[in-house]
Parts: structure tokens; sequence; C-alpha cells
């Protein structure tokens, strides 16, 4: 490892979602954050048996939901009444805000994605959802990979998703026509960031990075070199350091206890009900989705450890 840059490698962990397997790589125990990135998924590549990688309705809170996919397609819907097949090379941004609730539906058989959080900056966490897709994002050659930027600023180039926090996530599929890929990555240093392996064979700094494994790279450097076996991809994401503390737990990022349980009786309320009021308010995360999933039931907020993260 190159202790001049302090590279930190850190494992993940394996997980099922809607019957897909996953490498979650934020958040550990080691790394809650980077920027206001506060949680990622590697799904797939998989192709599990019909009817697919099916996740019913359920909340979020506080956060923006980011899907980049990679192959496959998978049916967005939500309580705001959006539908929207996404497809590879395209992105999903879901915010949050207040409250909103969507399920997710393979349309095919094989699933490759990196499905990402941020949280939303206290100044944001109460607006109102919103769904946006976006099928054409800005690309660039870098050494032997097309890049390709998912949000904020990199290469020059401006992603369209419209985010709240200082970040960037970037694309690297090297070239299949070439040997060895090389390329010096630029990273602004007043950025922290993380690398991760996505599919292929992967170099960081003269170190391999295995599909099941992040290095993280703290502020203040310049560039981080790459190597990567013809037609392998990695993920790159960083942002300004967030110093608001933040609670994660389900699908809610929170500041304090309070605000988790709240949520919680809310979601619970609604999903046993299509009434559009409950206890004579309007429902906090919208309609019921047009879904014929089951919603998905919170776990029990007891005993549950909820930590705050900087």
């Amino acid at each position: 490892m190159s202790e001049s840059k302090n590279l930190q490698r850190l494992p993940t962990r394996i997980a099922d979602v809607g019957g897909i397997p996953i490498h979650r790589a934020i958040p550990q125990r080691a790394l809650r954050k980077v920027g206001a990135w506060c949680f990622l998924d590697h799904a797939g590549p998989a192709e599990p048996p019909p009817p697919g990688m099916q996740v019913g309705p359920h909340p979020h809170i506080g956060l923006q939901t980011f899907t980049w996919m990679i192959r496959g397609e998978v049916l967005h819907r939500d309580s705001l009444g959006s539908e929207q097949i996404i497809r590879p090379g395209q992105v999903n941004l879901m915010t949050a805000g207040r409250g909103i609730a969507h399920s997710e539906e393979s349309q095919t058989t094989h699933v490759h994605a990196a499905q990402l959080w941020i949280a939303l900056p206290d100044s944001h966490r109460h607006i109102p959802p919103r769904f946006q897709h976006y099928p054409d994002l800005p690309g660039a050659q870098i050494g032997d990979y097309r890049a390709t930027v998912l949000a904020g600023e990199s290469l020059g180039l401006t992603a369209p998703a419209e985010v709240h926090s200082p970040l960037m996530a970037v694309d690297l599929h090297a070239s299949s026509n070439t040997g060895t890929a090389r390329a010096s990555f630029p990273l602004r240093t007043d950025f922290e960031h993380a690398v991760m392996s996505l599919s292929g064979h992967v170099t960081v700094e003269g170190q391999p990075l295995p599909e099941q494994e992040l290095f993280y790279l703290p502020a203040g450097i310049e560039s981080v070199a790459l190597e990567c076996a013809p037609d392998s991809r990695l993920l790159i994401i960083g942002g300004e350091p967030m110093d608001e503390a933040i609670l994660l737990w389900w699908n809610f990022v929170a500041r304090t206890t309070e605000d988790m349980q709240q949520a919680r009786a809310q979601w619970e309320a609604e999903a046993a009900t299509d009434a559009p009021m409950i206890d004579g308010a309007p429902r906090r995360f919208g309609p019921p989705v047009a879904s014929p999933l089951k919603p998905l039931h919170a776990p029990s907020l007891e005993g549950m450890a909820l930590r705050a993260s900087k």
C-alpha cells in the first residue's frame, strides 16, 4: 500500500436485497460516510431465478437514493406516481426529503448496478420529495478508460443530477481493445474519496483491489494511479467531509432517535391501509405505491443501536 497517500483498505460485507447478492461497502464500523455519501451497495452481477429482484414498497426520509445501472433493467415506482425503467448507462435519483415510498422490480434476469445514498444536509432534509431520471450523462476519455461522470463535477464535466452537497461520482470502464489500462485520475484535495471495483482486475497505487473491498482516500490527495485488466470497471466517489452527525437506520437518515421512532410509526400505519388520512393527518409517505408487491415492514427499534456518525 502507498504509505505516502495513506490509502486504507476496507472489506465489504455480503447481504441480500430482493433476491440479489450485494457487497455493502458503506456504512461500516471503520467508514460511515465519504462526504455526504452514506451508503454504497454493489448489486450483482447476478442472474436470480424469475421474477428476479423484487423489493416491495418501503419508505425513506432525509436522503437521496442514487442508482447507477450497469446491466439489466429495473422498474421504479414511487408514491409520487412515478414509473420509470432504468436501463444500462442511466441514473435514477430519488430525493426522499421529508418522506417518500418506492418499489423496485427487475425487468430482466440479469442485474448489475451500484446503489448509493446521499445524506441530505440539515438545511434540505425536510424538502418535498422528488424523482428524477437521467438517461444521458457526460463522458470523457482519460488514459485507457471511458469515464462517465455520474454526480457532481470531475474531469471538467458536470453531471445533471441535482444534489445538495459538494460531491462527485465517476464510473471508469477500461477499454477491451488494449492490454493493461492505465490512468492517473485527478482528485480534489478538499474531498475525501473511495475507490471500489465493480468488475475485473483493478489495481490502485500498485495494490490489487478485489471486488469485495474498497480503498478509502482521505482529503489532501491530488491524484490516484489506476491499472486494470481489459474491460474492468471501477467506481470513484468523493465529497467534502460532512461534519453533521447523522443517524442511519433501516431506510432512514435522521438526526435523533425520536425522528426514527416517529418515521417508523408513521410508515407502519400507512402500510396497513390505503386511506388518504391517518389519524386526521395526510399520509407522510404519500399515496400507496402502485406496485403488485406487498409493502415491507420496518424492523423493531427495540434493542437497535443507533449510532451518530460524522
